[in-house]
């Protein structure tokens, strides 16, 4: 019946946006979306392939996708995809900022391109996705849900990652503020710490051997799994998280816990 209905599929009807949406977390969260209801849209830079067949998946699931190739550090781009997701998939009730990068270089030797990039795709690609969805959403009148992918490095400060870590503090204070300000347009505003996810971006970044050795600091003693973040997103997204609005979920096996 109708109950059973709004438990297996609680995005019945929605559309949702997830930038960063190929691989790793992002993608993760796309199926997931389709599969308890949703059309998505999502957003890729550089793995078109992936892109793609994230956006068979999403269909495979009998749902709609739009798979758009975006910077989000570029305004004009962000605003496009949004007009575009409104128009061709009818409206926009849900948005993942999720797309990050992080250039890693100790402080005294950061070049100023580096910082730059992280802080523009991690912060402001985060402020240009959630305000222009907002906006969209506002105009629409009937409220709606936005998420951060945020990460445990806004609460340890780890070494070689300035600015990726001042990025992701940056977002928890977006995201407050934005809860306080879009709580009159009933759209809730939260953000996933998410820890040491096990995505193709980690395994890019760290050999076996180095993984293995940081896995000692986290209590639960192993990495998390993207469907696990997808899980978390899936729960802010749905009616079920209503009244949950400015909140920072950590999911990180308890790795916050050893500092």
């Amino acid at each position: 019946g109708a109950w059973q209905e709004s438990v297996l599929y609680p995005l019945r009807g929605k559309v949702a946006l997830v930038t960063g949406g190929s691989r790793g977390i992002g993608a993760a969260i796309a199926r997931r979306f389709a599969q308890r209801g949703a059309d998505v849209a999502i957003t890729y830079r550089t793995h078109p392939d992936e892109a793609e067949r994230v956006a068979a998946d999403v269909r495979a699931f009998g749902r709609r996708c739009l798979y758009v190739r975006v910077d989000v550090a570029n305004r004009e781009e962000v605003a496009s995809l949004v007009e575009r997701t409104v128009s061709e998939l009818g409206r926009l009730d849900v948005a993942v900022a999720n797309a990050a990068v992080n250039l890693s270089q100790p402080v005294l030797e950061a070049t100023w391109e580096s910082v730059h990039r992280t802080v523009d795709v991690t912060m402001f690609g985060v402020f240009h996705t959630l305000q222009l969805a907002a906006q969209a959403m506002v105009r629409q009148g009937r409220g709606g849900k936005l998420i951060a992918i945020g990460s445990v490095h806004a609460e340890i400060p780890f070494p070689t990652s300035a600015a990726y870590n001042m990025s992701k503090s940056g977002i928890n204070n977006l995201c407050r503020t934005m809860a306080r300000e879009l709580a009159p347009h009933r759209i809730n505003v939260n953000v996933i710490e998410p820890g040491w996810i096990d995505t193709e971006g980690e395994h890019d970044r760290y050999t076996d051997e180095e993984i293995k050795a940081g896995l000692s600091r986290v209590p639960l003693g192993r990495m998390g799994e993207p469907d696990e973040v997808a899980g978390l997103a899936l729960y802010l997204a749905s009616s079920e998280a209503d009244y949950v609005t400015g909140s920072i979920l950590r999911i990180d096996g308890g790795i916050t816990l050893q500092n």
